[in-house]
């Protein structure tokens, strides 16, 4: 049996898409979709590696080029170098570049089968120096890990264009180029090509001027599989042939020719589909301004404290001192360029933070042109917001709170909000309430929002799908009943106001995670207990048809916290096990010794499977961050069933080898965990729920 469709596209010659895959109802689609995880997971896999359903088939444009971007804030990929030229940036291989840094596995994007489209449109926008004649330079190409066969490919030399792909039959395979003749590509100025594939058929758009047709004898496969394949972007996966101009936009379109979208244009050279946020929001320049090289650029670079970055200091650069890292202005925020590579040497306090109350929770966040805020939820009648001022915190404003147990910081367009999840009502018999606070820029404070009827509510999440705003609040229970359900609320733009949208089921329920997987939304619950135990599953949801239908479960044990994160190219779930009990088993002090599970995505399965399992004591919080090219895992442990003078551990992931413990930190009732970095280091800061203390600890780095 064999992929007769794929998940991200299909072929447009054979069966016509309409609503959601190729089912016709809401009604089918339900019916296919699994109703639990032992089923068929994540899309429903049939045993050949095929989707049993289709899921939606929005051919959105697949950036090619953004998958080889480290994130912002991440630090430098080590493979690239940003170049402003003829008023357009883009990307020059750097000194230090090997292939292997500019690929990512075929995977990443082939999500649900690992067919390439049929019919497509390959958009890339260059600059190419001069050329030698006879030498041809790569702008990508797929090739089979294993092996070195080309699968698909973009090359050019002074004069032609070549695209090369493998051809399939019964009687082997072989390697075919498609050449457009007479293409003028090394003038040393920007050009748009739009290659367009469709049956037997090759177009090329330049420019957006009249398309140039190739017919040939051997069309595009049907069935090329990238299965075991790798992306290389600038090369053949060897130094030969090695792109040396610069590079803008590269682009994947399945299933239509984008020339129609993006013709005509103002500026065809530089007609747009997509391209990586860090090279948009240029400012203007001269029209004959000229590639510089960094010896004769005239670069502007500011050093001391963390300067402001705003449209006016666009296209600068800051030199950080104490970090030895450059930074560029773009946009608003400093993206980093060089940075020395940084180790985690010890933890040290810093700061002891005297709160009016315990503190269940600690949001970090900045508001522009405001500053780096930290709101604590505060046992008592009043949360405390404090700002980071000259390398402290200090009180900022104060909120009326009922047994804060989180805060959520999230933003609508330009509108600034804060909400809180209230465990107990103002007064006794009157209903709970749980508040969203707005700010405002004239009074430069938080002002009551809106008041959102809430059960012992334990966490607010807030996140965007497709455009739409939405927050989901964690019930814990209502009087004895722990077994409610939590609502996830969407806001309404013509109300300015949050609307319930969905109840689901929960137990007990503690904490919302939300995170995505390529086009989909997932939510997962920490459900902590059912009123009879706290072994009880937890739950993750796929967004599917405009609600959260079940994806899958996790057997877990009083979870009070999700943290999700990547490492590379993998992903990773963890969850907080606090306590092991049942009403029918006596209560023992190593109850709360218990293991927390790390659990990561399988990709062949399509499912999270466990990764690893750490012994923890009442775990609460899971808090993952970086430190250079090291990532870290830091747990609150609260009570080992005597005392709540606990370490929690720092664990630094290690490879094959998984988290290994490297810091044990002295910790009194620990809660929550929030890791920030300021201009002057980088720090975590942890919240007592058992004295009015939170603590600030610097990470001492070489």
């Amino acid at each position: 049996m064999s992929c007769a469709w794929c998940a991200l596209w299909c072929s447009p010659r054979s069966r016509q898409p309409h609503g959601l895959g190729w089912l016709t109802s809401p009604a089918e689609l339900a019916a296919t979709w699994p109703r639990s995880p032992e089923s068929v997971p994540w899309g429903g896999l049939d045993t050949a590696g095929c989707q049993s359903w289709p899921p939606p088939v929005d051919l959105r444009p697949l950036d090619i080029l953004s998958e080889v971007i480290p994130p912002r804030g991440s630090g430098p990929s080590g493979g690239l170098r940003m170049i402003q030229t003829q008023g357009a940036r883009g990307f020059q291989l750097s000194a230090v570049y090997s292939p292997r840094l500019l690929s990512f596995p075929a995977s990443r994007i082939f999500l649900y089968c690992d067919l390439f489209p049929e019919e497509f449109s390959i958009i890339v926008t260059l600059k190419v120096l001069n050329l030698p004649p006879k030498k041809n330079e790569y702008v990508f190409t797929a090739v089979e890990e294993a092996g070195d066969r080309l699968l698909v490919g973009l090359r050019y030399s002074p004069t032609k264009l070549h695209f090369l792909f493998l051809s399939q039959e019964l009687s082997g395979s072989w390697q075919t180029r498609v050449t457009f003749q007479d293409i003028l590509l090394t003038d040393n100025q920007w050009h748009t090509l739009v290659l367009a594939v469709s049956e037997g058929s090759f177009s090329l758009t330049v420019d957006c001027s009249v398309p140039t047709d190739v017919i040939v004898d051997t069309p595009f496969p049907m069935s090329l599989t990238m299965k075991g394949s790798r992306f290389f972007i600038g090369s053949r996966r060897r130094k030969k042939g090695t792109f040396t101009g610069l590079l803008r936009q590269l682009v994947l379109l399945p299933g239509s020719d984008a020339a129609s979208r993006m013709c005509p244009s103002r500026n065809a050279q530089l007609a747009v589909l997509s391209i990586p946020s860090v090279l948009q929001d240029l400012p203007g320049r001269p029209e004959d301004e000229w590639l510089h090289y960094p010896y004769e650029a005239d670069m502007k670079v500011t050093l001391g404290p963390r300067p402001q970055c705003s449209r006016m200091e666009d296209a600068r650069f800051w030199y950080d001192v104490s970090r030895r890292g450059l930074y560029l202005c773009v946009g608003n925020e400093w993206i980093s360029m060089i940075e020395a590579k940084v180790k985690l040497d010890y933890v040290e306090e810093y700061q002891s933070l005297s709160t009016p109350s315990e503190t269940l929770g600690i949001e970090i966040f900045t508001i522009p042109h405001v500053g780096l805020l930290a709101a604590a939820a505060n046992r008592q009648a009043s949360s405390t917001i404090y700002k980071w001022v000259d390398g402290k915190f200090v009180s900022y404003q104060i909120l009326a709170t009922h047994q804060a147990q989180a805060w959520k910081y999230f933003t609508i367009g330009k509108k600034v909000f804060l909400a809180v999840a209230n465990l107990e009502p103002k007064d006794k018999g009157q209903q709970e309430l749980s508040v969203i606070y707005k700010w405002s820029p004239r009074k430069l404070k938080f002002v009551t929002y809106q008041r959102i009827v809430t059960y012992s509510a334990r966490d607010w999440e807030a996140f965007e799908i497709a455009g739409e705003s939405f927050l989901a609040v964690a019930n814990h229970r209502q009087g004895d009943n722990h077994n409610i359900d939590s609502v996830i609320y969407k806001w309404n733009p013509r109300s300015g106001l949050f609307e319930a949208n969905q109840t689901l089921a929960t137990s007990g329920a503690y904490d919302w995670e939300f995170f995505t997987i390529g086009p989909y939304s997932f939510l997962v619950v920490a459900n902590t207990f059912n009123g009879t135990s706290t072994k009880v599953f937890s739950h993750t949801y796929v967004w599917l048809l405009g609600s959260f239908q079940l994806f899958q479960s996790f057997l877990t044990f009083g979870a009070a916290d999700w943290e999700v994160f990547h490492i590379g190219e993998r992903l990773f779930l963890a969850v907080a096990n606090s306590h092991s009990y049942d009403s029918e088993t006596r209560v023992q002090n190593n109850s709360y010794a218990i293991n927390s599970v790390i659990y990561e995505l399988n990709v062949t399965a399509q499912m999270f499977v466990k990764f690893q399992d750490i012994p923890t004591y009442s775990a609460l919080d899971w808090e993952f961050f970086s430190v250079g090219e090291d990532y870290f895992l830091v747990v609150a442990n609260s009570f080992d069933g005597e005392s709540f003078s606990v370490n929690s551990i720092i664990y630094r992931w290690q490879g094959y080898e998984g988290f290994v413990a490297v810091h044990h930190l002295p910790t009194f009732g620990c809660r929550d965990w929030e890791a920030f970095n300021t201009s002057t280091g980088s720090y975590l800061m942890y919240s007592s729920a058992k004295e009015p203390l939170s603590r600030v600890l610097r990470l001492k780095m070489s």
